[in-house]
């Protein structure tokens, strides 16, 4: 199931604080009205095993997808081949333009800005959170280059808005998961990225944190010059700013669209093998599982 739903916007300026140094701009093919993301029957194999097989998925600018399936689906699969760090057995990754195999990774990297798990992983821990967010920058995940003053007070502009002022000199690996959690969407940002995926950005948050974390996503989705990709476990997370759902299972599409036509209580029964039932409230969808 496909979406060809393509939005027109006037371009503006981007959410925050346009022209730092760090910015790139967009090269060759003009993206106004384009793909963002545009993976064409991607498969991957690991150990003979077929994690994705057949994958078709695009995104066009304007909308905001968010990922839904259950464990082991593929979805942060799917996102670390987006994103270049893992190279598809079979089929072609286009992101913003450019064809993977035909792009200088480490330059496209700096046009997007991603917050995973995997990524945590990555991070040298002993680093200071305002160090993190300087290799946001150079999209690296150690700061091998001297910032520039622009780079240092943006950079520090970032973790104020998100309120981590106070720990800009406390080593990233004695953070609470929620600092860490709003330092590398910070991270993600140094660059103005015209794609930002978020893989579970809210998981382990508590009550009050993630609602206060998808505020902040929502905000992040209302800049005109980005596009938006959230995988969560959790149907509810997903906000009235999110236009489009894929929802995989067992490494396959079972569905992709609108958000309304996707998040129904059989497409979602089907993709996670229990009866599901969602209900409606405030521009959100809440999944109940029935039983008996």
């Amino acid at each position: 199931m496909g979406c060809n739903l393509q939005v027109q916007l006037e371009e503006k300026t981007g959410f925050f604080f346009s022209g730092s140094s760090s910015s790139l701009q967009p090269e060759g093919l003009s993206m106004l009205n384009g793909s963002v993301i545009d993976i064409k029957d991607v498969a991957f194999l690991r150990d003979n095993r077929t994690i994705l097989g057949g994958i078709t998925w695009q995104v066009q600018r304007g909308q905001h997808w968010a990922i839904v399936g259950a464990n082991g689906s593929g979805k942060t699969t799917l996102l670390r081949l987006a994103t270049g760090y893992l190279w598809p057995s079979r089929g072609q990754v286009c992101v913003l333009g450019n064809v993977y195999g035909e792009v200088d990774l480490a330059r496209l990297r700096r046009r997007i800005g991603w917050v995973s798990s995997s990524l945590t992983e990555m991070i040298r821990r002993h680093q200071t959170a305002l160090e993190i967010v300087l290799t946001g920058a150079f999209a690296s995940t150690g700061l091998f280059a001297r910032p520039s003053p622009q780079d240092l007070e943006r950079a520090t502009a970032l973790l104020n808005h998100f309120g981590c002022a106070a720990v800009a000199a406390t080593r990233f690996g004695v953070l609470s998961l929620g600092e860490q959690q709003r330092v590398l969407i910070a991270r993600a940002l140094m660059a103005e990225p015209e794609l930002l995926i978020l893989d579970e950005a809210c998981a382990g948050l508590d009550l009050p944190m993630r609602e206060a974390l998808l505020a902040e996503i929502d905000a992040l989705a209302r800049a005109p010059s980005r596009t938006l990709v959230f995988v969560t476990h959790h149907i509810e997370e997903i906000t009235a700013s999110f236009s489009h759902v894929l929802v995989l299972r067992g490494g396959q599409v079972a569905a992709a669209g609108p958000k309304a036509d996707v998040l129904t209580g059989e497409v979602l029964s089907a993709a996670m093998g229990v009866c599901v039932r969602i209900d409606r409230h405030d521009g959100r969808f809440w999944p109940r599982v029935l039983r008996g």
